[in-house]
């Protein structure tokens, strides 16, 4: 005679109970008190869907609906004067009938609701949110109300890439996403009228079904957007910026908005060395390289349409936003000259070091970022060279000019007046600029250039007959290397200094050696200035 209601299962977590005027929907068993099934809604693969409490059902179920969670499972027992009545339903539901009904409520929504979000996590720093004209990259799982998966984003491990606001997504989505940060995570509770409305979407989604998306931000940007810089260290010494042309060597590492690393010049253990301004690199780098200083470390978020766009590249995905987090290691311009800086001159300071001089000098050699590549110091002994003979590199030979002895520079040579591009092999790093530290502590004078050996006084008139030391008209090496020897010791002659001395004597013996027999002639024998200037070294 009473509406029997029987809860034979109550879900642990229930955030609203149907209450009269609520759309749900549910399935149901049909059945008479001895068992025999009159309907059910299983059988045909949809649920039952009505507005409560309107009288849209039989008046017991209305009654009997009422209070129930999603997911909740309820036994119903309707007396005849709640259900069909006297008249019952013909065919169907005989006179005076009481009435079972097995029922699992599926979902439920008022036409007044509203797009829930629920903020489960949110990182601390928010720079920026979601905003209407935003192109957002998240991931999501889709469930109706009863925790059903109908879609994931994850599944196909790409995520979801939309604009925000302007009609691309379902109505709920669009305002659920508004406001969100990159790494926040919010579950959004859309009502049916504001995503598929009555008919779904012709796949997954049924008609009026809630739909519920547990959402993580991965990437945010608008198409307005230009780079951004954030300065995370400026040395407070910064005597020159980069600039358009210019060739910097740096390292990074690149990640996406959430964090995640795509690449690291640091893993190779190189720097990426390239030029700025000329297109060499994506467009937003471009930029973001431009007013740099050496070891300056700074941040620079890049947009899609200055990054790598829709399609993305390798580990980078289509339209994501990109972070670099760069350290400048040094940079140069292909005009650049050696710089020297003087530390110290000392005040009698009058005889300074030119092309042919022997010098003997300490210095300290790093990179432009301050690292130690070599130092003569720690060696314990001097670095010695003769200027201008392409002993060393065409930039020292430079900055070693015009240096007097006692004196103190730093000389910076670019890699084009250095080691170039290719560098030394676990030494010297290709394309870099160089810095030396320099004190000359001993200058020997050289030979006018073109000379390999001069005469401190006047010159015998009978020299050949003077090398000739066994008269036979012809000399030979052993004679002619014995007979300099002799000079350079007695101080009538001098040598070039820094070479080795049996090279010069033997070039010098070779240029008068004219036939190549390996003998010398009174014939053959001429000093520098009884003949025409030739290319090679003479007496």
């Amino acid at each position: 005679a009473e509406l029997g209601v029987e809860r034979r299962f109550v879900p642990e977590s229930c955030p609203r109970a149907v209450r009269p005027g609520d759309f749900v929907r549910y399935h149901y068993l049909g059945a008479f008190p001895d068992g025999t099934r009159f309907d059910s809604s299983y059988d045909r693969g949809s649920t039952f869907n009505v507005f409560v409490g309107k009288g849209q059902l039989i008046a017991g179920m209305d009654q009997a609906l009422v209070g129930m969670c999603v997911n909740e499972r309820r036994f119903v027992k309707i007396p005849p004067q709640l259900a069909y009545g006297a008249e019952g339903v013909p065919g169907v539901i005989p006179p005076n009938a009481v009435l079972h009904f097995d029922v699992l409520l599926i979902d439920l929504w008022n036409l007044e609701d509203e797009v829930q979000v629920q903020t489960y996590f949110k990182p601390e720093k928010c720079p920026r949110t979601v905003q209407v004209s935003d192109f957002v990259r998240y991931h999501y799982n889709g469930t109706f109300l009863d925790g059903t998966l109908f879609d994931s984003s994850h599944n196909r491990m790409r995520t979801y890439d939309t604009y925000v606001g302007i009609g691309w997504l379902i109505p709920g989505m669009d305002q659920g996403l508004l406001g969100m940060c990159v790494g926040e995570k919010r579950i959004i509770t859309i009502p049916p009228f504001l995503a598929y409305g009555e008919d779904g979407d012709g796949k997954e989604i049924p008609g009026q079904a809630s739909l519920v998306f547990d959402v993580v931000l991965l990437d945010l940007h608008n198409p307005k957007d230009g780079i951004a810089i954030e300065n995370q260290l400026v040395p407070e010494s910064c005597e020159r910026r980069s600039q358009t042309g210019d060739f910097l060597r740096y390292h990074y590492n690149g990640t996406l908005l959430d964090g995640t690393l795509f690449d690291s010049s640091y893993s190779r253990n190189h720097t990426y060395d390239t030029y700025v301004g000329k297109g060499y690199v994506i467009a937003g780098m471009d930029e973001g390289l431009l007013g740099v200083c050496t070891g300056e470390k700074r941040r620079i978020i890049i947009p899609p349409h200055l990054g790598y766009g829709e399609e993305g590249r390798g580990k980078i995905p289509g339209s994501a936003v990109l972070v670099f987090d760069i350290h400048v290691v040094d940079f140069h311009n292909p005009s650049d000259s050696v710089s020297i800086t003087v530390h110290y001159k000392p005040s009698n300071c009058t005889v300074l070091s030119k092309k042919g001089d022997y010098l003997k000098y300490h210095y300290n050699a790093s990179l432009l970022d301050g690292t130690l590549l070599d130092s003569t110091q720690s060696l314990g002994k001097t670095y010695n060279i003769v200027l201008g003979s392409g002993q060393v590199v065409l930039g020292m030979d430079m900055g070693l000019q015009d240096m007097c002895v006692g004196e103190r520079r730093t000389v910076v040579i670019p890699p084009h007046l250095g080691y170039g591009e290719d560098g030394v092999e676990g030494e010297v790093p290709g394309s870099a600029v160089l810095v030396f530290d320099i004190e000359l502590l001993e200058l020997v004078s050289g030979l006018p250039e073109g000379y390999m050996f001069v005469w401190n006084g006047e010159v015998s008139p009978n020299l050949f007959e003077e090398i000739d030391q066994n008269h036979d008209g012809e000399v030979l090496l052993e004679e002619f290397s014995e007979y300099i020897q002799t000079q350079v010791d007695t101080g009538k002659g001098k040598l070039a200094p820094g070479f080795d001395f049996e090279k010069i004597v033997r070039n010098m013996f070779t240029n008068q050696d004219r036939d190549g027999n390996g003998k010398v002639t009174a014939e053959e024998f001429k000093l520098k200035d009884q003949e025409a200037k030739e290319e090679h070294d003479e007496l």
